[in-house]
């Protein structure tokens, strides 16, 4: 923004340090893979999948051995989701500028890109397969400080009987500060300051049945019901870029205009490696 005192407002330092807090700071992306992100400069980008195939183990006997050939699967992750922000700054709040301000607009920016994000990667539940479900939309689970470690047992368990976790995979789940606040009086929950081996993911609160426990004002009522998310991060992956936040002057006021372009998509490409809690929201 030459030419006026709002000089804080570099497009070029808005775009590193708004990726640097995404990276850093969005619940869902400690729970995703990027392992087939390329380089995405418009919304319809496509990032190619290739999914290898099974290898059987047979016995050998006296007859020849034969060889199954492989087909590996391939599948188009899809930079489907566009999202903007654009606000005005008028030339009273330009005399007054400073780093702090700056740095507050890029919080707020940050904050409702995570919100629109962790609720797009939340959603994701849809693709659960269909072994690893606690509960119903019929009939969810109710849960209180007495039954919800023995809920997310069951929870656990879903993801070993499909063979999503190995050694050394850290599995994880995501809930909200309403069931939260079950789990902090549940005695089987172990808090971060009490995790020994020090391996929880950024921002996780704890470890519940096995599973690093993250946490998501994102994760919303939906008719009645929470859907409780879990897995690994080789379930989802996950391709974004912050393609552009450019500044121009409005032509009709005292003013400047800062807008932002950010792009994203998420595939599902390991239904067997996420696990879903059908939760009944509590009465009032």
């Amino acid at each position: 923004m030459t030419g006026n005192s709002y000089s804080a407002f570099i497009p070029e330092i808005w775009s590193q340090k708004l990726n640097n807090m995404l990276e850093k700071e969005c619940v869902m992306l400690q729970c995703v893979n990027r392992n087939w992100e390329g380089e995405i400069k418009n919304q319809g980008d496509k990032v190619k999948i290739i999914t290898p195939a099974a290898v059987t183990v047979s016995t050998l006997g006296t007859s020849n051995i034969s060889y199954s050939e492989l087909e590996p699967t391939s599948a188009e992750l899809v930079i489907d989701q566009k999202k903007f922000f654009a606000f005005k700054i008028n030339d009273v709040a330009s005399v007054q500028a400073n780093t702090d301000i700056m740095e507050a607009h890029l919080k707020n920016a940050r904050k409702a890109i995570e919100e629109v994000q962790d609720a797009y990667l939340l959603s994701q539940h849809a693709n659960v397969d269909s072994n690893n479900v606690v509960g119903s939309d019929e009939a969810p689970v109710a849960l209180d400080k007495t039954t919800i470690y023995s809920q997310f047992v069951k929870l656990a368990l879903c993801l070993k009987n499909s063979d999503a976790v190995t050694a050394g995979t850290r599995p994880w789940v995501v809930i909200n500060p309403t069931i939260e606040s079950y789990l902090l009086q549940s005695s089987e929950f172990i808090g971060a300051h009490n995790v020994a081996d020090e391996t929880l993911r950024e921002g996780a609160i704890g470890r519940i049945a096995g599973m690093d426990v993250l946490v998501s004002t994102n994760l919303t009522e939906v008719s009645e019901k929470y859907y409780v998310l879990a897995g690994t991060n080789e379930a989802i992956t996950f391709a974004s870029q912050l393609a552009k936040i450019e500044s121009l002057r409005d032509k009709d006021s005292f003013s400047d205009l800062v807008r932002g372009l950010y792009l994203y998509g998420a595939k599902t490409v390991q239904p067997k490696a996420l696990a879903k809690m059908v939760v009944s929201v509590p009465k009032a």
